[in-house]
């Protein structure tokens, strides 16, 4: 169980990254008003904000000054925004709910939609090279974001995603799409929040490898809860993945193996934190959640 101290830590955080991101969007008043109330509807439509989470605690580890967290941080957010309004397309996963509401093509239409993505990532780029970030890192920064976001991360792992349909994949060749789809943003989120601040090379190494932890494990319990969860609980269509064909570590190697899998990339990715002592006590929590998370 989560202790109350950590609940009241991502439940504040939480409020600070919604306010955020509505500053950020633009007004659903301004032209084209239409484009801009479906932005606001696809990134404001509730989430736990996990991504943002992560990049507010990796920050804490190096002391970062909170407002540049905050914009990295809703930067990777707008990403992940983008990749749930684009994966829900009828081109793509062709799902009708999402976070317990009809996903942005139904609520307005598919060309609306594919506007909304890319508006949604360029709004990311433009946050992340905003003055308020300035400083060394910043052009390594966008560079992360980047290649987290295209061919060689998440959007790559969706192409793999979709060529995969119907097939079986081994553990190598699920990893490595899941990587790419999953790990790398998380991975993304986890780093820019410590370059916000001040590393050295090898805490920065320790980081990463709690960083490509925990992005696995996310997506190896996200399959658990498509197989255990009913939509109710889930927000988006329960089963889907197993209706679909799609390859997954439950349809690999069972629910109780893959709950085991989870498990003992939580443990490497809590081994990875031991140098930071008590700084990294909010990223222990974060994995936590991530892995044992409950609804």
């Amino acid at each position: 169980m989560r202790s109350e101290a950590f609940q009241s830590w991502a439940h504040a955080h939480q409020v600070r990254i919604e306010s955020a991101l509505e500053r950020i969007l633009p007004e659903s008043s301004a032209m084209p008003a239409r484009l801009h109330e479906a932005m606001r509807y696809a990134v404001l439509a509730g989430g736990k904000r996990v991504r943002p989470l992560l990049a507010l605690a990796s920050g804490e580890i190096v002391d970062a000054d909170a407002e540049k967290v905050m914009l990295a941080a809703c930067s990777v957010e707008l990403i992940h925004a983008y990749s749930l309004v684009h994966d829900d397309l009828p081109a793509m996963d062709d799902d009708v709910l999402r976070r317990g509401k009809p996903t942005c093509h139904v609520e307005y239409d598919e060309a609306t939609a594919l506007l909304v993505g890319d508006s949604l990532q360029s709004l990311a780029f433009e946050t992340l090279s905003s003055p308020g970030l300035s400083g060394k890192r910043q052009v390594e920064m966008v560079r992360l974001l980047a290649k987290a976001s295209g061919s060689r991360g998440m959007a790559g792992g969706q192409a793999m995603d979709l060529e995969n349909v119907g097939k079986s994949l081994d553990l190598p060749e699920l990893e490595s799409m899941h990587i790419r789809k999953t790990g790398e943003l998380i991975r993304a989120s986890i780093l820019l929040g410590a370059h916000c601040g001040e590393m050295e090379e090898e805490g920065l190494a320790k980081l990463d490898h709690y960083a490509k932890s925990i992005g696995l494990a996310f997506q190896v319990i996200d399959d658990v809860l498509d197989a255990e969860s009913s939509t109710a609980t889930l927000g988006k269509t329960a089963g889907k993945d197993q209706k679909d064909g799609k390859p997954t570590y439950v349809s690999l190697m069972g629910v109780r193996q893959a709950k085991r899998m989870a498990d003992d990339l939580y443990d490497s990715a809590i081994s990875a934190l031991g140098c930071f002592g008590g700084k990294a006590e909010r990223l222990r929590q974060m994995a936590d959640f991530v892995v044992k998370r409950q609804f």
